[in-house]
């Protein structure tokens, strides 16, 4: 049954940035699709997100870590661990980010080097140690969240639309050298969501009204919309995709 093709019964996953927004939603629909669930956060997500993912039956382990700090070394060493404490790790979704505005002129070196450090190295190097544990097994499925800025140039945003259309780029790469070896390597690219890194836009009425009548759908997106398209890419009925970015954005793109 194609139906049976998306559960994830047994699967563990890896989310970064699982403490809320984004990272919260896909955890709890992967959860709710049958995986378990492993949240990285700087802040803990145990009390949050894992209280909603054990309501629903599935076992959370909490790892607490600050990616603008964490070198290679400790990104392998934090694979380890999911495989150590949950014996597996079938699903790595790297969502964890963050923003800085300026315009380029006034852009400092320690924004730039935080934003790529989180949103594009760590991509990297938890990509590197997930494919490791993965490529013996033939089997893996990772997922990056791209941005409508792996697409186009935004405004005041320099840092993260380098990261974003690196991801972009690095998800195609991994894809042609893993896809062979049973890896899913594919990216989900929201649109505008209301969570706490547009909350500035949203803000600021006359900017929020624009980006509002220029979404076909009518409206901001919410974090629960990316869930069908992260359980999608994380399931069995995806084993056929890879190095596609897929925008979840009410029509944006289409525009």
């Amino acid at each position: 049954m194609i139906l049976d093709q998306f559960k994830l019964d047994g699967r563990i996953a890896l989310i970064t940035g699982a403490s809320r927004g984004l990272g919260q939603a896909m955890a709890l629909g992967l959860a709710e699709a049958g995986a378990d669930i492993v949240g990285l956060d700087r802040s803990g997500s145990d009390a949050d997100t894992g209280t909603q993912v054990r309501a629903l039956g599935r076992r959370f382990y909490e790892i607490t870590a600050d990616l603008r700090e964490t070198s290679a070394a400790e990104l392998n060493a934090i694979v380890a661990e999911v495989q150590r404490e949950m014996g597996a790790l079938d699903i790595l979704v790297n969502n964890a980010g963050i923003i800085r505005r300026a315009p380029a002129l006034d852009f400092s070196e320690e924004d730039w080097d935080d934003v790529l450090h989180i949103n594009l190295r760590a991509v990297f190097f938890l990509s590197q140690a997930a494919a490791r544990i993965m490529l013996p097994r033939a089997r893996g499925k990772i997922i990056n969240v791209a941005s409508m800025l792996s697409f186009q140039g935004g405004f005041i945003v320099p840092s993260y639309t380098a990261a974003k259309s690196g991801v972009a780029g690095l998800t195609r790469a991994l894809a042609n050298e893993w896809a062979r070896h049973g890896i899913n390597v594919n990216a989900i690219a929201p649109g505008y969501m209301a969570t706490d890194n547009t909350a500035p836009l949203r803000a600021d009425t006359a900017r929020a009204e624009s980006i509002l009548g220029r979404i076909p759908a009518g409206r901001w997106g919410t974090p629960d919309d990316l869930q069908g398209a992260a359980v999608f890419l994380a399931s069995e009925a995806a084993r056929y995709l890879h190095g596609a970015i897929v925008p979840v954005d009410g029509g944006w793109l289409a525009r």
